[in-house]
């Protein structure tokens, strides 16, 4: 079986040195680079199953990086900052990155919501018939989404978002819930996380996304997918 690959990019060598360390110890092939400038030429040559990006770089930030590598790839990527601002945290999810963790962090902690998302992301679907609602098609085999003649570019987060509220239709699921069967774990902060991911997904499945169709907000509660399209 094939190793797994991970892409870091921070300017802290002794950060991405002591992560380099877990990483091996889990079996994963580890690239590191220490500043903006060339990291996006370097993850396309290394081509990693997962990037954890730094938003505080030399050359150019990561959210730049984050931007650019969204616009030909749907890598996961972890954002790493380090002010425990909630707005850094929510403009990179906006920007398409599938999760962030805040310094000073526990490397264990990385490797486990790394592999969390490398489980989700690269899990084989079971086969199941793509699921036809208005102009949308979401083809789980094929981890695909079409909005009638065009691809929808999303996030493997906003991908499973999408998948499990239309697997349910009609059921209204909490902030909570998504976040716990998506992320596979819940954590500080969730709720602004899931509200980021739907604003996102919103813009790309939604004639209008200020009145949806597909992704209904029940308030006080959280969000259901209209399976009628009502």
């Amino acid at each position: 079986m094939a190793h797994q690959t991970v892409f870091i990019v921070d300017d802290d060598v002794k950060i991405t040195k002591l992560l380099k360390s877990y990483f091996d110890r889990e079996g994963f092939i580890t690239y590191l680079a220490h500043e903006g400038g060339n990291a996006v030429r370097a993850i396309r040559d290394k081509n990693p199953d997962l990037v954890i990006l730094d938003l505080m770089l030399p050359g150019m930030d990561g959210w730049e990086i984050c931007r650019k590598l969204r616009k030909e790839s749907e890598v996961p990527i972890i954002m790493l900052t380090a002010r425990d601002e909630e707005t850094d945290r929510v403009i990179g999810l906006e920007m398409g990155a599938d999760d962030y963790v805040a310094k000073p962090f526990s490397p264990r902690e990385v490797v486990a919501r790394a592999k969390a998302i490398l489980r989700r992301t690269q899990k084989t679907a079971a086969k199941a018939e793509p699921i036809h609602v208005g102009d949308l098609v979401i083809d789980a085999e094929r981890h695909l989404v079409k909005k009638g003649n065009t691809v929808l570019d999303l996030t493997p987060t906003e991908f499973k978002i999408l998948e499990q509220l239309a697997t349910n239709a009609g059921r209204v699921f909490t902030r909570l819930q998504i976040v716990e069967r998506v992320q596979g774990y819940s954590f500080e902060g969730y709720e602004r996380t899931v509200d980021a991911h739907m604003k996102n997904l919103r813009r790309k499945i939604e004639d209008n996304p200020k009145e949806p169709r597909y992704i209904l907000t029940v308030y006080g509660v959280g969000y259901r997918f209209a399976g009628d399209c009502e």
